[in-house]
């Protein structure tokens, strides 16, 4: 068991067969979600899709049940998980695995979980109870409304489980899948759930109820309480939910792929509890993605994947266009700024991409389209379609390869600031006008490492590691890594994070604390302050950075986004266009065209040698370099995207 799941298994269930050390995604090609929608499902269809697209050098499928075509109610199906419903996705993984594909599947229809049959009292709730914040109306049997499972209860969850895994039954068989969950979309304003006040109370030694029942916990003067209700929302989240979730993946002979966006917990430990973390664009920042890319390195997860592309130039409803619901530019979209995308993830540590993503049509027909997709499609009149689709993903693949190798680089560990923003409240209005979905500072979607340490490729650490992290001559190891210093610039530090980070200071390592933070919660320890007074008296600590030690690896003026691999005495750089770092959502339409080549003069430090580098761009290209102790070469990654038709 990895030393994070161990930290937060409950006693309720022992923990299955750790799959730590196991390769999985060992295929670096691009996998694709691939949209089921509710309908009789013919295996010939199923068995021509996966031929295509194993064709087009995609790696795998994740199959996703969804609402019928148009919300038809009269489109014939059968009930979701019945025997005729597992037959055609047994089949389907029988022709994964006879082509060497992957297939992994959504565990559920839609999110977040839910069904239509969900045991009373298994429902999500908030303190108020309403019974709205649990419908969920769309799903593979459409119009039957279903109720969104309780995701703070393991007891609940083991319920739900049962009955998906006699539904997916012999779909576990052969080859590994993944059994996969997307973003946090349950309602988080007031979450609660039976025995959290008695929780509360014992954690933090007061009543939380009156701040629920008045709805003042969120006011600005109550900012620590909202910090204790966070930090006892994580214990559950983690707890009742996903380390449960990644123990009946691997019970089953899967392993657990997550995307723990949005939800209210602790992120960067989220992250390393499940096998495969993953990050998602550019609906969250590509910054976002250096979470789970730290959660991996910290605890050996060798894949960090992206559910990549959605809503890539906005976001229209369901029911746009009378119920046919078609994201813009859908058949039209530009590879060119889709690498763009790809490429900022690349240089924040996501090395595999999920398509979003493909919808099951009859090959060379599309009668069915998701809403939010960027839409792989087996019509040659589509843009992604054909050689110039096949063409990116052998792209995608051989940077996915370079990213694989050996290790996530870096010296410099940064104190994630979660206590921050725990108690940051609502996002400002200016954000969520642009991007109604994102709804408060605890989900860190835009959060980034320093600019002035990005030469050292810095990475997240948190309270969680540092408490058993040790400080030797080799450096600080933390979890799975190895780090030389620290660097803290928080407003706010948990006492326990404090005394952890005091300890190892006072073993001798380096540490930079930008500013004096305070405790969150309500509830102060009198030697609080002493403590931190004990800190920075300490001859390796000081707010200047110059207790970093050692030079970056990188130096330059306006070093363009990067990430590096080591791998023995080998690394791998890889800069993405400087173009990259400047998109965000929705991104306009031909953007990656505006770029007309630019130069970067940095240099690289490595193998105690220092190379000059000239990094220098064709329009739309990303660069990759190889360091060794002969010095620096560039590997020439054979792709250029081309202007497809535009609508």
């Amino acid at each position: 068991m990895t030393a994070a799941l161990a930290a937060f298994a409950s006693c309720k269930s022992p923990a299955p067969k750790e799959t730590a050390g196991t390769p999985l995604y060992s295929n670096h090609k691009p996998y694709t979600r691939w949209w089921w929608f509710s309908s009789e499902i013919d295996k010939k269809d199923v068995r021509d899709q996966l031929i295509w697209l194993k064709d087009h050098e995609f790696g795998g499928v994740e199959i996703a049940w969804v609402y019928p075509m148009f919300l038809k109610t009269d489109t014939p199906h059968p009930d979701f998980l019945s025997p005729e419903w597992s037959e055609p996705v047994i089949y389907a993984k029988k022709v994964a695995d006879s082509l060497g594909l992957g297939c992994d599947y959504t565990y559920g229809t839609l999110w977040p979980f839910s069904d239509v049959n969900l045991p009373e009292g298994d429902q999500t709730r908030t303190y108020s109870d309403s019974v709205e914040v649990a419908r969920r109306p769309l799903t593979w049997d459409h119009p039957k409304e279903a109720r969104i499972l309780n995701h703070l209860d393991r007891e609940a969850f083991g319920r739900y489980a049962r009955k998906m895994n006699e539904g997916l039954g012999e779909a576990y068989n052969g080859s590994k899948s993944g059994i996969f969950v997307d973003s946090w979309e349950v309602e988080t304003d007031y979450l609660w759930t039976p025995g959290f006040g008695e929780r509360f109370k014992e954690q933090h030694g007061y009543d939380i109820e009156p701040y629920m029942k008045d709805r003042t916990l969120k006011d600005k003067s109550n900012e620590d309480v909202l910090y204790d209700y966070m930090k006892t929302m994580s214990g559950y989240v983690l707890d009742e939910f996903y380390i449960p979730f990644t123990e009946n993946a691997r019970a089953n002979g899967g392993f657990s792929r997550a995307q723990c966006g949005g939800a209210p917990t602790d992120l960067l430990t989220a992250f390393t509890v499940v096998d495969i973390p993953e990050t998602e664009a550019i609906l969250y920042e590509p910054c976002f993605s250096k979470i789970a890319a730290s959660a991996a390195t910290l605890a050996s997860k060798d894949a960090v994947t992206s559910e990549t592309f959605t809503c890539m130039y906005g976001w229209t409803g369901l029911r746009y266009k009378n119920g046919h619901g078609q994201s813009p530019h859908q058949g039209r979209e530009q590879i060119a700024d889709l690498k763009l995308v790809c490429d900022a993830l690349f240089a924040t540590g996501t090395n595999q991409i999920i398509w979003h993503g493909f919808a099951f049509n009859k090959v060379g027909r599309l009668d069915n389209w998701f809403y939010t997709t960027c839409q792989v499609s087996t019509r040659d009149e589509d843009n992604l379609s054909g050689e110039e689709l096949t063409r990116f993903n052998r792209y995608m693949t051989t940077v996915s390869d370079y990213m694989r190798t050996g290790r996530n680089y870096s010296d410099v560990a940064v104190y994630i600031p979660m206590e921050d923003a725990w108690m940051g409240g609502p996002y400002p209005k200016e954000v969520t006008d642009k991007m109604a979905w994102a709804l408060g500072e605890y989900e860190m979607r835009y959060i980034r490492t320093p600019e002035s340490l990005k030469g050292r490729q810095p990475l997240w650490v948190n309270g969680h590691f540092l408490s058993s992290a040790e400080y030797s001559q080799e450096g600080l190891r933390c979890g799975d890594a190895l780090f030389q210093s620290l660097y803290i610039d928080v407003d706010h530090m948990d006492y326990s994070s404090l005394k952890s980070i005091l300890r190892l200071a006072g073993q001798g390592l380096p540490v930079c604390v930008a500013k004096r933070p305070v405790e969150p919660g309500k509830v102060k320890h009198a030697d609080y302050d002493s403590l931190l007074d004990q800190l920075m008296a300490l001859s390796t600590v000081s707010a200047e950075r110059s207790v970093i030690p050692g030079k970056p690896l990188v130096e330059g003026t306006d070093i363009p986004d990067f990430w590096c691999r080591e791998d023995g005495g080998t690394m791998y750089l890889f800069f993405a266009n400087p173009l990259a770092s400047t998109i965000s959502y929705p991104l306009e339409y031909c953007y990656a065209f505006s770029d007309k080549g630019s130069k970067r003069v940095v240099k690289v430090n490595h193998h105690g040698r220092s190379d000059e580098v000239t990094l220098d761009f064709s329009p739309m290209e990303s660069i990759l370099l190889k360091a060794d102790k002969d010095g620096v070469k560039k590997i020439d990654l054979g792709y250029s995207p081309t202007r497809l038709r535009e609508d």
